[in-house]
């Protein structure tokens, strides 16, 4: 057992979209919540379960900008990404100037998308204290530090085994190829 998935929302109110970055995130190792509409999106959003929201800005119900609004009525620090086909510098600069923390014009790259979550991530206290330790029963292993305990016993380890252990970890359920 892992603490390392990290619990992401998607706010996205088409289908194909919603259940295509829920499989690519669920891929790379996230837990994944989703909501079609803006009141049911801010609702979970609201939760404060989640290291990272992503966002769109066209919603039933309440728009993306008013749900970052309310989100940041309450919550400073908590990772907004906003996915949105609005790419015009004044839409951008709303959703930035409201509080997002990126903004990701569709159609994105998944790669791009993956590579943004983490700096995201990287830069919010949550994503760093989610990735720094692997619990793996008695085994503690400290990512940051290159060390581990079992139990009593302290070890130490590579980077190159330290990024190997972690992606086990985040990836329990999958097999994995020797490469």
């Amino acid at each position: 057992m892992t603490n390392t998935k990290i619990p992401i929302l998607v706010v996205e109110d088409e289908e194909a979209i919603r259940e295509g970055l829920i499989d690519v995130l669920v891929y790379h190792g996230s837990e994944v919540e989703s909501a079609a509409t803006g009141p049911e999106g801010l609702k979970l959003a609201q939760s404060g379960k989640f290291a990272l929201i992503l966002l769109d800005i066209m919603l039933p119900g309440m728009d993306g900008y008013e749900i970052c609004n309310r989100i940041r009525e309450d919550d400073r620090d908590q990772p907004i990404i906003m996915l949105t086909a609005k790419t015009s510098d004044e839409e951008i600069v709303q959703g930035l100037k409201l509080g997002a923390d990126d903004y990701v014009a569709k159609p994105f790259s998944i790669q791009q998308l993956i590579l943004r979550i983490e700096a995201v991530l990287r830069r919010s206290k949550t994503g760093v204290e989610q990735a720094r330790t692997i619990q793996l029963g008695n085994l503690s292993i400290d990512t940051e530090n290159l060390s581990g305990q079992n139990g009593s016993h302290e070890l130490s380890f590579t980077k190159r085994e330290i990024e190997l252990l972690a992606y086990l970890a985040q990836h329990p359920d999958r097999p994995i190829p020797r490469e």
